[in-house]
């Protein structure tokens, strides 16, 4: 039973960065390519935990990784969020919407304020 529960973690984006650590590390890994050492370090956690965590993210396609010399470098692969971006996508409309309303608020504010 836990086989199952775990591969639906792993196999899944969305739960792999559900978790707030794991976001922080692909943030960490918009500006380049790090050794796990760093990650941890700057996330304030142990190696064995960041190294958890790349674990998943390259499970699900997020995080790809390449010997240099003695280090192994983590690296962003954005391709694996292109679930959530077209998830996230789907409310455009909705968000142009509500700009768009806030816009019109907004102006109307703009006149009533001058009209003083």
């Amino acid at each position: 039973m836990t086989g199952m529960a775990r591969a639906a973690t792993t196999s899944d984006v969305f739960n792999a960065i559900a978790e707030p650590q794991r976001r922080s590390i692909l943030a960490l890994l918009r500006t380049g390519e790090r050794p796990v050492t760093d990650l941890a370090q700057e996330l304030g956690m142990s190696q064995p935990g960041a190294s958890k965590h790349l674990r998943v993210l390259r499970e699900v396609g997020l995080v790809r990784v390449r010997e240099a010399g003695k280090q192994r470098l983590y690296g962003l692969d954005a391709r694996g969020l292109r679930p959530v971006h077209e998830w996230v996508g789907g409310f455009e409309q909705f968000w142009t919407e509500s700009f768009d309303r806030l816009d019109v608020y907004v102006q109307d504010l703009k006149r009533t304020q001058q009209e003083d």
